[in-house]
């Protein structure tokens, strides 16, 4: 079984990936309500992307419940460039045989903007490569770890990371313009599920995990993060996989 947790698709797209090419098969944790029974005991996989060089709060919550298995069990976290030590902090919770990161398209745009077409397209076929040789060394059970720590890891995942959970997920500047429609699309996809509707608007509770599914995904382009994310492209997964073909 993989399990993943997924915001805006990166991460659902590599476990889907993954689990064509292993033959495997995988369930959303923040859509399960309760951990589904593997029919297969050999292998588990667990794929989320890195938020601040550290493991989201619902992937850590899951596998602090999940039953430790006898069998093959692996890691992969996308990302925009490193992960820091995110994967060895897992490690010490779930005891990973194998970790992984994997380069995907930037999708933060309360740091910067996305990456442009070319770009995003170019990362994606290089991601497909990693995944397929991935499937082939977790078919062959092979230890190993190839995680793209990059420099300083230890101060971001030690100082930096505790400081974005503590600081950085505030739902105070989210706000939504005249665009809003009132579809509700946004409080019924959260998986904080911290939106709730009010007088046909969205208001924002006061746990965040800074997916930020809500301000991609929105049909109408309406939600905001504060000044940081006016006039910044939505990140759409499905847009760049068409292009590819």
């Amino acid at each position: 079984m993989i399990y993943y947790f997924s915001g805006t698709g990166n991460s659902r797209w590599a476990a889907e990936k993954l689990a064509e090419y292993t033959g495997d098969v995988c369930c959303s944790i923040s859509e399960a309500k309760e951990i589904p029974e593997s029919a297969d005991d050999r292998q588990t996989g667990l794929v989320f992307p890195i938020y601040a060089w550290g493991v989201p709060e619902p992937m850590l919550d899951f596998v602090k419940r999940l039953e430790r298995k006898a069998g093959f069990t692996y890691g992969v976290c996308t990302c925009g460039a490193d992960a820091g030590k995110a994967m060895k902090k897992l490690s010490r919770i779930a005891g990973l045989d194998s970790s992984y990161s994997l380069v995907m398209p930037n999708n933060y745009i309360i740091g910067s903007d996305v990456d442009d077409e070319k770009t995003a397209c170019s990362k994606f076929a290089a991601a497909e490569r990693e995944l397929k040789s991935i499937s082939e060394e977790v078919r062959e059970r092979i230890r190993t770890y190839r995680v793209q720590e990059g420099s300083f890891a230890v101060l971001k995942s030690s100082l930096i990371n505790p400081g974005f959970n503590r600081f950085a997920r505030t739902t105070k500047p989210f706000y939504v313009t005249d665009a809003c429609c009132g579809c509700g699309w946004c409080a019924e996809r959260c998986p904080a599920e911290t939106i709730r509707m009010t007088d046909g608007k969205p208001v924002w509770g006061k746990k965040c995990f800074q997916c930020l599914r809500c301000i991609h995904e929105c049909p109408q382009e309406a939600i905001q993060y504060g000044k940081e994310t006016e006039g910044r492209k939505r990140y759409r997964i499905e847009e760049y996989l068409q292009k590819r073909g």
